[in-house]
């Protein structure tokens, strides 16, 4: 069964971010995996591909019992990778090629690498980046409640909001409690000096257009750079969401530690890539660990003692999340 859906892949097209990543670089990288095509052929392009949605499946999503079967009765299919997969059935040459796609044959374009590498010598040296997740879509997108924010950030949310409207009562308490609300600058300034991080060490910020209340961060770690403090008016102006994006993740998978705020799909990408590059010193704030602290009573002295013993084994170790079982050690 394994064998046969790798032998009935005949010809993949990805959806690639050209103005990202090299997609001739992925393409000739693949070479020998995988046969991989910018533009279908006549034949195919003309039909209309069976779509496969494995994105919204709970649990560990399995390719081979859920793909499979409408790989081989359509010829022609749509999929929406699922991130929770099955990998215990996967063969040798397929971890292989798994690997090659999610690490080596990934390159940024030449414009936006060398953009990006001027960027990174521009940082002083050593840094932490720091991907703070606190924008008004974002705080709009997880319902959540903040007190004591700024008028200014206030509006922002509201304007971002449409139909989510914020949970309210213990609804709120609950879902806070879950870790489901993004940590503000000064929350995130509070557990960093928790785990003794020194209040002059350089931080690259690594975050989209908007952020806000900045202040609660800059308030106690004055060493703060930004993509726009370091890039020319004009080189900035010229850029899209993506690519300062990229900016971010170059900048990352490169600095000497990495903190997330929020453990989403770039947090996932550079945590990844960090481990397959042995950079282990990569954190993720607990969110969840916070709100329970604060909801018991906890602020102070007290509250530092108790985010340390929380993050303590991970700041000491640094952690990883590269794919399991040693993948990328096989070679075809």
């Amino acid at each position: 069964m394994l064998h046969w859906f790798y032998q009935n892949l005949k010809l993949l097209r990805i959806g690639m971010n050209q103005d990202v990543f090299d997609v001739d670089y992925f393409v000739r990288r693949m070479s020998g995996f995988v046969k991989v095509v910018k533009k279908l052929p006549k034949e195919v392009a003309s039909k209309e591909p069976f779509r496969v949605d494995c994105s919204k499946r709970k649990g560990h999503f399995d390719y081979i019992e859920s793909v499979l079967p409408s790989l081989l009765e359509h010829h022609y299919i749509s999929i929406t990778p699922a991130v929770s997969q099955r990998r215990d059935r996967y063969p040798l040459y397929a971890k292989a090629a798994f690997c090659q796609a999610c690490y080596s044959a990934l390159r940024l374009t030449e414009v936006l690498e060398k953009k990006a590498s001027e960027l990174l010598k521009a940082i002083p040296r050593p840094f932490v980046s720091l991907h703070l997740r606190f924008e008004p879509d974002m705080v709009a997108y997880s319902q959540c409640q903040y007190p004591n924010l700024s008028i200014a950030s206030i509006k922002a949310i509201e304007a971002a909001r449409g139909d989510r409207r914020p949970w309210t009562g213990e609804s709120a308490l609950v879902w806070r409690n879950r870790g489901k609300c993004p940590l503000t600058p000064k929350e995130t300034a509070f557990i960093l000096r928790s785990l003794s991080i020194p209040a002059d060490t350089n931080i690259y910020l690594a975050a989209g257009d908007g952020l806000m209340e900045i202040e609660g961060l800059t308030s106690s770690y004055t060493n703060v750079f930004t993509k726009s403090d370091l890039l020319s008016s004009e080189d900035f102006s010229s850029m899209h969401g993506n690519t300062k994006a990229a900016l971010d993740y170059f900048i990352s998978i490169n600095s000497e530690a990495y903190v997330a705020t929020y453990f989403g799909n770039m947090d996932k990408m550079v945590a990844a890539m960090r481990a397959f590059k042995r950079l282990h010193k990569t954190l993720l704030l607990d969110r969840r660990a916070f709100a329970e602290f604060t909801s018991q009573g906890l602020y102070g002295r007290e509250l530092m003692v108790a985010l340390w013993e929380a993050h303590k084994d991970d700041f000491a170790l640094g952690r990883g999340y590269a794919l399991p079982d040693c993948f990328c050690e096989f070679r075809l």
